[in-house]
């Protein structure tokens, strides 16, 4: 698919058969398609197709150093693709459909094009619990390459009508099935070597992780500087890229963004939280579920707006409040 086009050569199909029908059979033709999942919505390709990857890459303007994550159908799927040790069995087990992506060593034999893997040793799998994705890998019997579906770098999309404005000509096939229930993307979890670290936070706190983990892991669980204990100073856990969203700026808006505001400034369109109402508010019961679904949303919505720049105002840094700040975090960092 060529990585440029009119707007309206990109169809959307609400979700049903005839549209699942439609989209596995362009993924077997080695096209990309973007799909609703639970967390945000997907851009989808055969993980086996070195060419049909290196569509989503092109679509996206993502660098190929950034891997993907894998989706598939259920764990025995995930044992062709990846080498799972007792704790990343607990955890897919615990997880598993959900928004959990578990980094393990990859399988000899997989038959994951290694452009899926950027070329590294181990693979991102997830089991996906939205029935769309889950309809679209069934069907299509590929495991599916899903990276969220925008270009490169900006806001994600929870909403149909976010992929049109993002990759609007530049992909055939857009499934919809309205507004995802997450809003943020899935917790990644590297599990290798013995060794549990967080690589993105998501909706999957770590509280919950290491409740399911055996007695005894916590002396070997371990945090990338910069994902548990964030401190600016350090630059970057970034060096090696091992899991999507690691990137230090990523999901952000082509406007200026400051977080932890009070008040919004004269040219600010301000999104607010509990107390602070501001032009919107990601919930005005500091409900930080809510908060995290109408994240990106809003993002979309002050992104558009006439104001040259955006304030967000203070979330508290617990539970998915910890993945709405990392994502604020990066939305924020300059180009």
């Amino acid at each position: 698919m060529n990585a440029s086009g009119p707007t309206d050569s990109t169809r959307i199909l609400p979700f049903g058969d005839a549209a699942i029908a439609e989209a596995a059979a362009l993924i077997k033709a080695r096209a990309v398609v973007a799909v609703a999942t639970e967390t945000v919505y997907g851009l989808a390709a055969d993980a086996t197709e070195p060419v049909a990857v290196a569509e989503i890459y092109a679509a996206k303007g993502r660098p190929a150093f950034n891997p993907l994550i894998v989706h598939v159908l259920d764990l025995h799927m995930a044992h062709r693709l990846g080498e799972f040790d007792s704790r990343a069995e607990a955890l897919a087990t615990a997880f598993w459909p959900g928004p959990l992506t578990l980094v393990v060593p990859r399988r000899a034999g997989s038959g994951i094009a290694a452009i899926t893997t950027a070329g590294l040793d181990t693979i991102a799998i997830r089991v996906p619990a939205h029935r769309a994705m889950r309809a679209l890998i069934a069907k299509s019997e590929r495991p599916l390459a899903a990276p969220s579906a925008n270009r490169s770098g900006a806001i994600s999309p929870t909403r149909a009508a976010h992929v049109q404005a993002s990759l609007g000509g530049r992909i055939p096939l857009i499934l919809d099935d309205g507004p995802c229930e997450q809003g943020v993307e899935s917790t990644i979890v590297h599990e290798v070597d013995g060794t549990t670290r967080v690589l993105r936070h998501g909706p999957i706190g770590v509280n919950a992780l290491l409740s399911t983990i055996q007695q005894g892991a916590g002396e070997r669980w371990q945090s990338i500087p910069g994902v548990e204990r964030f401190d600016p100073g350090l630059g970057g856990f970034e060096a090696r890229i091992e899991a999507p969203g690691q990137l230090a700026s990523h999901y952000a808006p082509t406007k200026p963004l400051r977080t932890g505001a009070i008040y919004a400034e004269p040219d600010e369109w301000m999104i607010g939280f509990g107390p602070i109402f501001g032009d919107a508010s990601l919930s005005r019961t500091g409900d930080l579920k809510e908060a995290a679904a109408r994240l990106f949303d809003l993002l979309h919505q002050a992104d558009a707006s006439d104001k040259a720049r955006i304030a967000v105002a203070p979330v508290p840094g617990e539970g998915v409040g910890t993945a709405i700040n990392d994502r604020l975090r990066r939305a924020s960092h300059p180009r």
